[in-house]
């Protein structure tokens, strides 16, 4: 019977690259301070060897797991995703892992996920895709654990921090444009309500209304998905369409346009559509779709830096900003602004 496989360990690196236990604690701990040569003898020997640190052995030293919990709602949403797997490279490159639990909208089981993450031992928790949902679990945590939200609107929850995208800029963005394209009435598809960040777009959507005296409407609200983008238009071309529709995400988008083209609507020339996020193929739709785009990479990147600050007892650099703008991206689903 063959004998079980055991896992490298720190001494087999340091005879592999012929160097002390202390010097390879010292690149993986302080690779710093280690000479150039030194530290790609080690770093070459932990490849072929295929050393992995020991998490457990490491947190009885240090009473840190390096592990961080990540509570999302489980969706496959575009923007949600971007921004978790930013914050999954980030946190490897900084040498911590990422727990991933999902919550629901309608999941009744906040407190039991909250002391899940807790039981887990993660150092901190970073919470992605915030809504009602989420706030139980939130909330459990933040009394005894570092809590960072992505979100527009912060949880009612003392003890967390927040980043996020500046939704109602985003909207700002979108109505200033069409605007300037001579529309007069526009009709904003809104967002599913228990999210904080529909609710940003929405607010943002009636205050740039007013400011540019425009006639406006909000309908829905949508679940975020194409089939409520598709249903909301049918409604409005039964009742009468707007100059321009503004989807509060480029998925429901996605649901106007088809919506339209059945009823062979013309756009913009017919209807001007705008969407939410810049999804990844957005400039391939029938028109290609105008849309707000979202720093959800350097989002992720910003939610764990401001984690690892207070993980680690450490200042933030300064000017590190707590909201990203968005950035309005203008395709052919939208007419030409004006020029006069």
């Amino acid at each position: 019977m063959a004998p079980t496989a055991r896992r490298p360990s720190m001494a087999d690196v340091a005879d592999r690259a012929g160097v002390s236990y202390q010097t390879v604690s010292r690149v993986l701990n302080e690779p710093e301070i280690v000479r150039p040569a030194t530290r790609s003898r080690v770093l070459e020997a932990i490849t072929e060897l295929g050393y992995t640190r020991n998490r457990a052995a490491r947190a009885l030293k240090t009473t840190r797991s390096s592990l961080i919990g990540m509570l999302n709602d489980g969706s496959a949403l575009f923007g949600p995703t971007e921004t978790t797997t930013a914050i999954e490279t980030a946190a490897r490159r900084a040498g911590y892992s990422v727990l991933l639990t999902t919550v629901g909208a309608e999941d009744s089981a906040g407190h039991a996920v909250g002391a899940e993450l807790l039981g887990s031992g993660a150092d901190g928790i970073l919470v992605v895709a915030a809504h009602e949902g989420m706030v139980p679990a939130v909330t459990a945590v933040a009394r005894s654990t570092p809590v960072v939200v992505v979100s527009a609107v912060p949880p009612r929850t003392p003890g967390i921090q927040v980043v996020g995208v500046d939704q109602g800029l985003g909207a700002h963005l979108v109505v200033e444009h069409l605007a300037r394209t001579g529309a007069r009435s526009v009709v904003h598809t809104a967002g599913p309500q228990d999210w904080f960040d529909a609710r940003a777009r929405r607010e943002g959507f009636e205050q740039a209304i007013a400011l540019h005296g425009l006639d406006g409407e909000v309908v829905g609200p949508g679940d975020w998905t194409p089939r409520t983008g598709y249903d909301l238009t049918n409604a409005l071309v039964r009742d009468g369409l707007p100059d321009a529709i503004f989807a509060a995400n480029d998925m429901m988008a996605m649901g106007v346009l088809h919506a339209l083209h059945e009823h062979r609507l013309r756009i913009p020339e017919d209807v001007a559509v705008v969407g939410f996020d810049n999804t990844l193929g957005a400039e391939y739709q029938v028109p290609s779709l105008t849309t707000v785009a979202q720093p959800f990479a350097e989002l992720g990147r910003l939610a764990l830096e401001r984690l690892l600050c207070l993980l680690e007892e450490r200042e933030l650099p300064p000017g590190t900003p707590s909201t990203l703008p968005p950035r309005l991206v203008v395709r052919r689903s939208t007419r030409p602004e004006r020029t006069h």
